[in-house]
């Protein structure tokens, strides 16, 4: 039986769709890999091919035994609500790790990310950025909090 989810995209911590996930993990998870390639779609989300040359970079989490159903249940409904887009498949991590993963069903006449880690296409502000708050404004189209001059 699968109880581990390999996962690389808005279900990794962080991202939008972690607190879905969340309350079914169990233990901290662990970076892994996997091969095949992923794609930014440049909808906010990326896409993910199992079945090509490639590595994608994500995270390993296990799952509640008790509630396996439930979460693979939940999330397959979540990953559905882009209409039939993506599928769930079991793959082996690079780490040997049998998991279930979320992979694209259409065309991937997307972006590929080259370094295989979607985390690498999302910009993040960092404490440096908030001495360059205007060209970050202007890049994600919105204000940082302004930092007290005194």
């Amino acid at each position: 039986m699968i109880t581990d989810l390999f996962v690389y995209g808005t279900l990794r911590p962080g991202q939008e769709r972690w607190p879905i996930l969340e309350p079914f993990v169990t233990g901290e998870g662990h970076d892994d890999s996997a091969g095949g390639q992923v794609y930014d779609t440049g909808h906010g989300y990326p896409a993910a091919r199992f079945d090509v040359t490639g590595t994608i970079h994500g995270r390993v989490y296990s799952l509640c035994v008790e509630r396996l159903h439930e979460a693979l249940q939940l999330l397959d409904e979540v990953e559905g609500a882009v209409v039939d887009l993506f599928r769930r498949v079991a793959i082996t991590t690079a780490t040997g790790t049998d998991a279930w993963a979320y992979e694209y069903c259409g065309d991937t006449k997307f972006t590929r990310i080259e370094s295989g880690n979607w985390l690498d296409t999302r910009r993040v502000p960092r404490p440096g950025d908030w001495d360059q708050r205007d060209s970050w404004d202007s890049e994600v189209g919105e204000t940082l909090p302004r930092r007290n001059s005194t």
